[in-house]
């Protein structure tokens, strides 16, 4: 779809994971070089389909979905090496005796993801079905009997671990079934929005790696903005920040997205419809 977005007009998750790479490019000296506009992850694709946005924090398995020819930019990430904490399956039974997953629908990658675990670390084929995961709304006698969180939703609404004693945590899962960090979500550009300003994609994306290296400088003062306000025990946002997540898209970062396409569409679970590209940060 066409569109008059120019690369300047960006869309990002409100979720705490994301703050040291947004936080500032909306509070930080150059925060005028763009317009921002926040938004769960699955909807941020539609966002670049409307020509609403034509820059955006994306789903990695949305850079597949997408009718837009997009390119990947490598000035941040939202990923792990190792246990996430916050892409989580809940399970009332053991993960081989999972049937179904009732899958929080803000995330299109975490769903993905955990289909792509249940089959290749438990043999496990189970439906993933839609689960509209307000505050509460998994509690009580009719919850079901697995289900996938994602974001602040495993900190401030997560079911009880005596409800729910069984508990994957994909990014944990992924590496150990291949050793490499995993992207849950990377920069994207829209190809035509680039081709018809590269000047300008060369200041955005030069911005969003300035402001990946700030936001990594800032733990404490982002604690101080965010961990509150999202309902996360300090501390905890400061291990998360610290520990859990990785920001910046390394040669194995890049290996384990590959990798994770190519699995996913072995398991036709993803159709590829185009190529790895990356539009790299400007010297």
């Amino acid at each position: 779809m066409s569109s008059a977005a120019g690369v300047r007009s960006i869309g990002c998750v409100s979720f705490l994971n994301s703050k040291p790479l947004i936080d500032q490019v909306v509070h930080g000296p150059a925060r005028d070089e763009a317009d921002v506009q926040f938004a769960v992850p699955s909807r941020l694709l539609e966002l670049f389909e409307t020509g609403e946005i034509s820059t955006a924090l994306m789903s990695i398995v949305d850079y597949q979905a997408s009718r837009e020819d997009l390119l990947l930019v490598p000035a941040g990430m939202i990923g792990c090496d190792g246990h996430t904490f916050t892409v989580r399956i809940f399970s009332k039974v053991p993960p081989e005796k999972i049937r179904a997953v009732y899958g929080d629908t803000d995330s299109h990658t975490s769903v993905l993801l955990g289909q792509v675990i249940l089959r290749e670390r438990y043999g496990v084929t189970a439906p993933m079905l839609p689960l509209e995961a307000r505050e509460g709304v998994h509690l009580g006698s009719t919850a079901p009997e697995t289900i996938l969180l994602i974001g602040d939703k495993v900190v401030n609404a997560s079911p009880s671990d005596a409800a729910y004693p069984y508990q994957l945590d994909l990014g944990e899962e992924w590496k150990q079934l291949t050793g490499l960090p995993f992207v849950f979500a990377m920069w994207m550009m829209r190809r035509e929005a680039v081709e018809a300003d590269r000047p300008a994609a060369d200041v955005v994306t030069r911005l969003l790696a300035e402001a990946r290296r700030r936001g990594s400088e800032m733990t404490e003062e982002l604690l101080d903005r965010y961990a509150a306000e999202k309902g996360w025990p300090r501390d905890l946002a400061r291990r998360y920040f610290t520990e859990y997540l990785r920001y910046e898209v390394t040669p194995r970062a890049r290996e384990g997205l590959a990798k994770f396409f190519e699995t996913a569409a072995r398991l036709g679970l993803l159709k590829l419809r185009r190529e790895v590209a990356y539009l790299e940060v400007p010297a």
